[in-house]
């Protein structure tokens, strides 16, 4: 009752007509606040990774990223209108009731931990065989894996033939290069460093370079070039400008 409580006293503080939730519908003044307060993720401007404001939908949850990433899937491919058998690695809630509200996705669910998904799996030894799945989507799950690579060929191994794949993760846009230290274990060191008690990595531009090393072609989709389908101008559905969409094809 208490935290029924909270929750619509939250709500009400960030009511109005600024934004608007396309998951919930909820229109607010602003989102919250959200994100990690870790100065590394200051200092290099992480985008997805650091506390920034107007990211949380104090109704239904859904933070910025997961907003841009249903937009992108919903104006920018047509796995809502086609039968496709998907693997959601790390599952965001709000995407997951999205997919299977199409009643078309064949849909698992897949995580190494496995409270509250279908499937226990590591992401770099696929239990599936080769061309398994149309489409996987894998968010902020490659910073953590200490052969990055071998994920991505994995990934890619169990893709079929013009099959695609959403890879997102937290970058830094202003350093050069991707900053990484598998060595480091201690949880303290490892936040100080990366922002992240699993995290063993900041990916920096090259992002794009080791996607490619594996095979695949990426799409680096930057929705501020045409915001027409992502809130217009005025950026109605709270997004980060600086958030890019890492969409990947297998020839």
């Amino acid at each position: 009752m208490l935290d029924s409580l909270r929750h619509q006293f939250r709500k009400f503080r960030a009511a109005g007509n600024r934004y608007e939730c396309p998951f919930c519908g909820f229109r607010a003044r602003e989102f919250l606040e959200f994100g990690l307060p870790f100065k590394v993720l200051l200092d290099k401007q992480v985008v997805g990774g650091g506390v920034r404001k107007n990211a949380l939908c104090p109704s239904c949850n859904a933070i910025d990223r997961h907003r841009l990433l249903y937009l992108f899937l919903k104006n920018k491919t047509d796995i809502f209108q086609r039968a496709a058998k998907v693997l959601h690695v790390a599952p965001e809630p709000a995407i997951r009731e999205r997919l299977l509200a199409t009643g078309r996705i064949d849909y698992l669910s897949a995580d190494l931990i496995p409270d509250g998904v279908m499937v226990q799996m590591d992401i770099t030894q696929i239990q599936y065989p080769d061309a398994s799945f149309d489409v996987v989507i894998c968010n902020h799950v490659l910073g953590n894996i200490p052969d990055d690579r071998l994920a991505m060929r994995e990934v890619s191994r169990v893709l079929r033939p013009g099959g695609w794949a959403i890879l997102q993760v937290p970058v830094s846009y202003t350093s050069a290069r991707t900053d990484e230290d598998a060595s480091v274990v201690d949880p303290r060191e490892r936040e100080r460093r990366f922002g992240e008690a699993h995290q063993i990595r900041i990916y920096g531009p090259d992002y794009v370079e080791r996607l490619q090393s594996v095979g695949f072609k990426v799409n680096d989709f930057v929705w501020t070039r045409e915001p027409e389908s992502f809130g217009g101008a005025d950026n109605r559905y709270g997004l980060n400008a600086n958030e890019h969409v890492y969409q990947v094809f297998k020839p």
